[in-house]
């Protein structure tokens, strides 16, 4: 589409499952498009296929999305800040945060993280709906311009996604428990399988739901697993050693014949499976949260991932100024089922709060 004055305009640096599904949803949303990716083929064919709206790169861009393995993003990053104009917001899709927070620093950038994804891979596994009904997490720093970070949490609920923010070591953690080893489990699985004894061909035939809903997973691209496991082996490695003592503890059950730890295992594990939220369930009432904060640098880091330590979603977010000297307002929209839960609080860390509800 040709660009107009009002013609929002983003870039896309790698151009894989995640990469090009942010790219089609935002175009589909009326931004021009510019991506680029180190296969000059996959990008060519992200163009062929209306993904992007031309391959190369955009100094007028509004917003960057840096989609690459987690072991390219900060100098990715660090580049699109030094050549894109002042106002340039970037992100980054990594799965792990931690160690790329640390090393970059900046206002404009905000690190990121979809919690979403599938088998399938490039631009034409793309899906433009991919993030609707997702998590989202951002990891704001106390160097986070808060006029930045606001932008971006705008966007992403634009393509459908719900924002959480969490602190960046304490996202890797989490993540290391619902993520990256049940992806190593999926592929251990697999592999087991995969190299059984017994006949391969009737065992993949007899491989019926169970069995393919939990190795799912495995059939995604292996590329961003080695970032993963290097960048993040602090936390998956203590989980790794959980999941082994609490597998030799279920092959104790079996042995022993064991009943009634067999089935108080499955019927906590059933219980628990059950309460995991539905994917996409929208609040019918929502609150505004309008959050008196001193006017300090970090102060929204500390406000949003308190919201997220206590599984608090923003829905949308606006920064406005205070008529009482140095102080700012912080004006969040969340569940109003989650007021008592995140006021209290607030309130404990020397914010003075109020709110109204009304239907979403």
């Amino acid at each position: 589409m040709p660009a107009t004055p009002l013609t929002r305009r983003a870039q896309v640096v790698g151009l894989g499952l995640v990469g090009a599904s942010i790219a089609g949803g935002l175009r589909a949303r009326g931004w021009q498009v510019t991506g680029s990716d180190r296969d000059e083929i996959r990008a060519a064919r992200a163009a062929e296929l209306g993904v992007i709206d031309r391959v190369g790169h955009d100094d007028q861009a509004d917003i960057a999305f840096v989609a690459t393995p987690a072991s390219a993003v900060v100098p990715v990053a660090r580049e699109l800040l030094a050549t894109g104009g002042d106002n340039l917001i970037v992100t980054d899709v990594a799965g792990v945060k931690g160690p790329i927070v640390s090393e970059l620093a900046h206002p404009r950038f905000v690190a990121g993280h979809p919690m979403a994804g599938s088998e399938q891979e490039g631009p034409d596994g793309a899906d433009p709906e991919l993030f609707v009904g997702a998590t989202w997490v951002l990891t704001p720093t106390e160097h986070t311009d808060p006029a930045a970070f606001t932008t971006l949490q705008s966007v992403i609920a634009s393509l459908g996604a719900d924002v959480v923010a969490l602190a960046a070591d304490r996202h890797d953690e989490l993540v290391a428990v619902i993520s990256h080893v049940p992806h190593l489990t999926s592929a251990t699985l697999m592999s087991l399988a995969g190299e059984s004894s017994l006949d391969h061909a009737a065992l993949m035939r007899l491989a019926a739901g169970g069995f393919r809903d939990m190795t799912r997973i495995a059939a995604g691209s292996p590329a961003i697993w080695p970032d993963i496991c290097r960048d993040n082996a602090g936390a998956i490695l203590p989980v790794l050693d959980r999941l082994i003592d609490r597998l030799g503890e279920v092959r104790r059950i079996v042995a022993d014949g064991d009943r009634s730890s067999l089935v108080a295992l499955l019927e906590t594990a059933r219980s628990s499976r059950r309460n995991l939220p539905p994917r996409g369930l929208r609040p019918t009432v929502v609150a505004e949260l309008r959050v008196v904060v001193p006017d300090r640098p970090g102060v929204l880091a500390e406000v949003t991932t308190l919201a997220g330590e206590l599984g608090v979603n923003i829905y949308d977010l606006e920064i406005a100024h205070s008529a009482e000297g140095p102080r700012g307002v912080l004006v969040l929209v969340i569940d109003a089922a989650a007021v008592e839960a995140v006021v209290t609080p607030l309130r404990d860390h020397g914010c003075r709060v109020s709110w109204t509800t009304e239907d979403a």
